[in-house]
């Protein structure tokens, strides 16, 4: 799918002008996480949501917790699809979550055994949050700005840390 997309877009990258190379690139990007975010028409899976279901099964047979962190919130109505198939139960933060529920969804993660992954967009949750009891990180997506991503695994590595913590990003 990503390469006859890219085969398409080579042809008429010639005569666009530098913000449409942006947002081709940006498609490849959301087609390499789950080609549903680009193509209606899709039917099938994705090899980072298999890779990060299998991650996450294999992190909560182990009694840990995982942050789950993607820029594209789209995806996570595809992702929690999957999760809810396989009963795994979830909280959510994008910058649509309100100051007041980003807290209490926090402090419930963080003390309730019976939620255990926490799906944050990259923006929203980079930043500011105490995630000590996560201790699998994965990001869905690479960010233009690697430190960014940096803050966000930063989330799980926080005073008060008693665990290993593992990050892992999809590529």
């Amino acid at each position: 799918v990503y390469n006859s997309y890219l085969k398409t877009i080579k042809d008429s990258i010639k005569n666009d002008n530098n913000i449409q190379v942006f947002s081709y690139l940006t498609r490849l990007r959301q087609i390499c996480l789950h080609p549903a975010l680009v193509f209606d028409d899709y039917i099938g899976n994705s090899g980072k949501t298999k890779a990060a279901i299998k991650l996450i099964e294999g992190q909560l047979k182990k009694g840990g917790k995982v942050l789950v962190f993607s820029q594209f919130t789209s995806y996570f109505d595809i992702f929690t699809t999957e999760l809810a198939n396989r009963n795994i139960k979830y909280y959510t933060l994008t910058g649509a979550t309100s100051s007041k529920d980003r807290i209490k969804l926090v402090n419930d993660f963080n003390n309730n055994n019976d939620v255990k992954v926490f799906l944050i967009s990259l923006k929203a949750g980079g930043t500011g949050l105490n995630l000590t009891s996560a201790n699998l990180v994965i990001h869905f997506d690479p960010w233009w700005n690697p430190a960014v991503e940096s803050q966000a695994s930063d989330r799980a590595h926080r005073i008060g840390q008693k665990k290993e913590v593992e990050v892992v990003k999809l590529i």
